[in-house]
């Protein structure tokens, strides 16, 4: 006897993935495209001091637990990581998902951008979606720049190195 329904749909509840969050690295080729929210972290640019945990840092990532601490106790994140979940939120209402930016929407994407796409953004990520999960939202999260090599800072036209 088959117990599958006709209708799969109705095998999902009301928060299936609602949710698409893409950590990336600005200075990569490949930057994802098309309507979303975007969360900008370069101004949580905070190296460690100490040369031993900021070499330790730069061969993690930001789904390193001491990373993300790290990242998310720079001045800045803590509220950078509720606007974020706050606007999502907002967008996902009923009353404004299938409006959002003349679109239907079935999901809300959100980029969040680094330099390098490894340590801030993947930390600031992740911490998005643990505020939506905790609000019920069905969220995935995607780094396709987490294994990828430093990136050099960007510089001026001069060659100096540009001030974060």
């Amino acid at each position: 006897m088959n117990t599958t329904p006709d209708d799969l749909s109705t095998l999902y509840s009301d928060r299936h993935l609602q949710t698409v969050i893409t950590s990336y690295g600005e200075n990569h080729a490949d930057t994802p495209t098309g309507n979303a929210l975007h969360v900008d972290t370069r101004t949580l640019r905070n190296p460690p001091e100490d040369p031993a945990v900021r070499a330790r840092m730069i061969e993690s990532n930001g789904l390193d637990p001491d990373v993300r601490r790290y990242v998310m106790a720079t001045p800045g994140a803590r509220r950078l990581v509720d606007q974020a979940v706050a606007k999502a939120r907002f967008l996902l209402t009923p009353e404004n998902l299938h409006q959002w930016a003349g679109h239907q929407a079935l999901r809300v994407d959100i980029h969040v951008m680094c330099g390098g796409g490894r340590h801030r953004s993947v930390a600031v990520a992740e911490e998005i979606a643990v505020g939506l999960r905790a609000a019920g939202i069905g969220v995935e999260v995607e780094h396709p720049h987490i294994n990828r090599p430093i990136t050099p800072k960007p510089t001026s036209g001069d060659g100096s190195p540009d001030k974060p």
